[in-house]
């Protein structure tokens, strides 16, 4: 499903939710490599736990598809694609005991980029009156606004002890 042009509210919906799918499917990928890459056990827990939750928002999002009559599909994130490869380029030059801090502060980025990502969509969802779909997508949400806080206090406790 291609969608090259959008016209209507309906369209942007359907595009950004596509977007949506694409972007915790890389969130996932994501996580599991920033796991890897973290040297502390309760920051790969941490890591663990979201991809745990991130698998939970991709069901959320796939119910939302059906409630909204879409055909699941994806569309390209190039966000998260950058955020991905920057976080990438960043643990690849960091020595071993900044790869917490340079994780944390990854998974941080992607998750402010989720939230504003979701709170795109759960406006005009409102709009549409898709009470349902808007509950699945305002749980994502919410869910993404706790593991940035999570995230933050921990990186915040890593730097200034």
């Amino acid at each position: 499903m291609s969608q090259t042009h959008l016209e209507t509210p309906e369209d942007l919906v359907r595009f950004k939710l596509r977007t949506a799918m694409s972007m915790e499917e890389d969130s996932l990928a994501s996580l599991l490599e920033l796991a890897e890459a973290a040297q502390t056990a309760d920051i790969k827990k941490l890591f663990r736990h979201h991809a745990d939750e991130t698998r939970e928002q991709i069901e959320n999002l796939r119910k939302v598809f059906q409630l909204l009559e879409v055909p699941e599909s994806t569309a390209p994130s190039p966000s998260t694609k950058g955020i991905n490869k920057q976080a990438q380029s960043l643990i690849q030059r960091s020595a071993p005991e900044l790869r917490d801090q340079v994780t944390l502060a990854a998974a941080l980025g992607n998750e402010h980029y989720e939230m504003a990502s979701y709170q795109g969509l759960i406006l005009p969802v409102t709009a549409l009156g898709a009470t349902d779909a808007l509950k699945l997508l305002q749980e994502n949400c919410e869910q993404e606004i706790h593991t940035s806080e999570e995230l933050s206090t921990r990186l915040k406790e890593l730097v200034l002890g």
